[in-house]
């Protein structure tokens, strides 16, 4: 058994069925049920109590007093003009790529000619409005502004706000980056505001602040704010719930230990909370990556929550037989980042069903992919990935269907309509049918 800060499930010589499968996977303590009660209880207040609601919540949990709720353009306009200059040519790199992606996600308008004046037309429409997330807590995610903002615009969304907690190191305000970099998108609609209440206010609204109610709210964050996506779904529609991030390696002897450690290191640096897990066929492979991971978590600059992150239940080294059984095993827990380091990539990829996002190769990293790979970052968690995909422009396209018959097309399906009509006992249906005829 291989002893480390990070612990060790050792399925070699099992065949377990998928239940098993299910059962076994590492998962974190806190759970988003767990999280419900009082992401609930946020929104209720924010329902109710409007902006005091949110001025009390940002000075409850953000430490910051007397907030203004609702960002000023001309504050928004001086942290662009304030980014640093890396900083924005990054983040102008970023949106290119995600916008270049994005746009291959778009369908064109489509067709289908049943029978002469008997047509279907499949047309993709944009919703009206959306909200969108960006986290601010233990990490101000700019790069989050990009992959929310970039597939709404592309899909053709007319209004679009922005809300992240407010800082209190930069005086209760939206912290500049993310800031600036919703101003380089062009959004003038940005709220102060953070966690499970802005979800809220997102969802139903605010009328003192103008914050109209909006119909699709995306973006990650903690457990709290996938709990209140879960809340309000049904109201308006969700990405997904996407919560504490996820790494899943699979790997082989012929991976490089160093690479893999690296990589899950760079999501433990997260949260606390933070999933990592490496799956893999070589035992001595194991050992050498929980060394790297030893020395690397120790130099690391935020080495106390990456040593949390790694020995806690939800991460673990998983040994198995073959890579066959560490696709099962991936398959079941669908992971919202896996990457796959073997000697033959293609082939395991072959076997792949369920991942947020799946990263090929050595120089593959999730990290490009949190940034400048253009795929999305915002992705399914917590086993969602096995029924649910990563944020892209579709997430704001509604699909809908145009029917356009002419008076000879309808006769020549009329007897059909009765027929099944009839036999529904739904005889008003086939009667809205005859009765064009009569």
């Amino acid at each position: 058994m291989i002893q480390s800060t990070i612990h060790t499930l050792d399925l070699r010589g099992l065949q377990p069925t998928r239940a098993e499968l299910l059962n076994l996977i590492p998962r974190p303590v806190v759970n988003i049920a767990v999280a419900s009660e009082a992401a609930e209880r946020l929104i209720s207040e924010v329902r109710r109590d409007g902006e005091v609601a949110l001025q009390r919540h940002a000075a409850a949990f953000d430490r910051v007093e007397n907030v203004q709720v609702r960002v000023e353009p001309a504050e928004i306009a001086a942290a662009v003009a304030g980014l640093d200059p890396e900083v924005r040519s990054a983040l102008e790199a970023s949106i290119d790529r995600v916008r270049r992606a994005s746009e291959s996600q778009l369908h064109s308008p489509v067709t289908t000619t049943l029978s002469p004046g008997a047509s279907v037309h499949q047309r993709w429409q944009p919703v009206d409005r959306v909200g969108l997330y960006v986290p601010g807590g233990k990490a101000a995610l700019s790069s989050s502004v990009v992959m929310n903002v970039v597939p709404a615009q592309v899909a053709g969304v007319p209004s679009i706000a922005l809300a992240s907690p407010a800082q209190s190191d930069f005086g209760g305000r939206v912290h500049p980056t993310i800031l600036g970099a919703a101003g380089l998108l062009g959004i003038d609609e940005v709220y102060v505001m953070g966690g499970a209440s802005a979800i809220g206010a997102l969802a139903y609204g605010v009328p003192s602040l103008g914050l109209e109610p909006v119909d699709v709210v995306t973006g990650p964050g903690n457990i709290y704010v996938a709990a209140a996506k879960r809340l309000v779904r049904g109201v308006v529609g969700i990405d997904s719930e996407a919560g504490t991030t996820e790494i899943l390696v699979i790997a082989d002897a012929s991976a490089n230990a160093r690479f893999v450690a690296a990589d899950l290191i760079s999501q433990a640096e997260h949260d606390e909370a933070a999933a990592s897990l490496l799956v893999t066929t070589s035992a001595d492979f194991a050992a050498q990556v929980v060394r790297e991971l030893d020395e690397q978590a120790a130099v690391t600059p935020n080495s106390a929550r990456v040593r949390e992150a790694l020995g806690g239940q939800q991460s673990a080294i998983v040994l198995v037989d073959d890579l066959a059984t560490a696709a099962r095993f991936s398959n079941a827990y669908g992971p919202e980042h896996l990457e796959i380091q073997t000697e033959d990539n293609s082939a395991v990829l072959s076997t792949i069903t369920s991942a947020g996002a799946i990263f090929l190769g050595a120089h593959s990293p999730v990290s490009v992919g949190d940034y400048l790979a253009g795929s999305n970052h915002v992705l399914p968690t917590g086993g969602q990935a096995r029924f649910s995909s990563g944020l892209g422009a579709y997430t704001f396209l509604r699909p809908q269907q145009i029917i356009d018959y002419g008076r000879d097309a309808l006769e020549e399906v009329a007897a059909q309509v009765v027929a099944l009509s009839g036999a529904e006992a739904l005889p008003a249906h086939g009667a809205a049918v005859t009765v064009r005829f009569s």
